[in-house]
């Protein structure tokens, strides 16, 4: 058995940076008394979701790796000797900004960076104004506690990202979030399709996910909570509601062997038949599709 301890943090974001950072410290804290060892952030975790708006003056926001956010949280992983998540906004230079997240491991050791590879762009998800697609492709990291991925919220919807973190060895997934209402559709709730498309990618890759949200009102939208950790076959183990919370899961590894043992999808791939899936546009414009799915070139 390889039992590893998850912490998710859970929290409603005020409009005062400070203040929300030594929520979070305590939260983590917390967590690591009730026994965590990997802890993971919502997504930009001492900021409001300020991308609902266009506001130039946000850029301000940012901050660099080596500034004294991170230093800080370098050394509340070190004094608790916990492996801990950090999804940040990042100022990597004049006028290059990145939505991130840090990955420190147990002695407080920054073990890299990953930056957000998907931005979206609809109404009160503004976020191509403020971030560049991320630059580090999608790596892994091997901590005291297991070897551990992270895609950043609009990341975790592309089964891409999954599948190639998954390849690379990773055992948990970290999806990071800020998810919430839908301006233009208020009737519509995403939270059942984002629960059911994270926790689907552990079991194509036979992984555990953990998927981290931010809860409460924020200017004009609302975040739905609904932290949680899937297991292998997708099935929950732990989730939280719509308020604020510490989820704590503890999930035994060697269940990657026997998922992936069972369900052979990784020695099933045909990667030489993939090559549509590097082809930005339709790979079918121009053709005709036959009755049985057969590509028709031909004029």
């Amino acid at each position: 058995m390889r039992a590893v301890t998850m912490g998710l943090i859970q929290l409603h974001c005020t409009p005062d940076p400070e203040a929300n950072i030594e929520r979070t410290i305590s939260a983590i804290q917390d967590a690591a008394t009730k026994g965590a060892q990997i802890v993971c952030l919502q997504e930009l975790f001492h900021l409001q979701y300020f991308p609902q708006r266009v506001a130039m003056e946000n850029y301000n926001l940012a901050q660099p790796t080596d500034g004294p956010l991170l230093e800080r949280m370098g050394r509340v992983a070190a004094e608790l000797g916990i492996v801990l998540i950090v999804p940040f906004y990042e100022r990597a230079g004049k006028g290059m900004y990145f939505n991130s997240a840090a990955v420190f491991d147990a002695d407080g050791t920054m073990l890299g960076v990953t930056r957000k590879n998907h931005i979206p762009e609809s109404p009160q998800y503004y976020e191509k104004y403020y971030f560049s697609p991320g630059n580090t492709g999608y790596p892994v990291y091997a901590t005291q506690y297991g070897v551990i991925g992270v895609g950043i919220c609009w990341d975790e919807w592309f089964p891409e990202v999954s599948r190639i973190l998954a390849l690379r060895g990773a055992e948990i997934l970290f999806f990071p979030s800020a998810i919430g209402s839908e301006p233009e559709h208020p009737h519509i709730s995403t939270k059942r399709a984002w629960e059911k498309a994270i926790s689907a990618q552990g079991i194509y890759n036979g992984v555990f996910v953990a998927a981290v949200n931010r809860v409460g009102q924020e200017d004009q939208m609302t975040f739905y909570g609904g932290s949680f950790v899937s297991d292998p076959f997708g099935e929950i183990k732990e989730s939280l509601s719509d308020q604020e919370g510490l989820l704590l899961c503890t999930v035994d590894l060697t269940d990657i062997s026997f998922a992936r043992n069972l369900l052979q999808f990784l020695r099933d791939r045909r990667v030489e038949t993939y090559q549509p899936l590097l082809e930005l546009e339709n790979f079918q414009a121009g053709g005709k599709v036959h009755a049985k799915g057969r590509l028709d070139s031909r004029k």
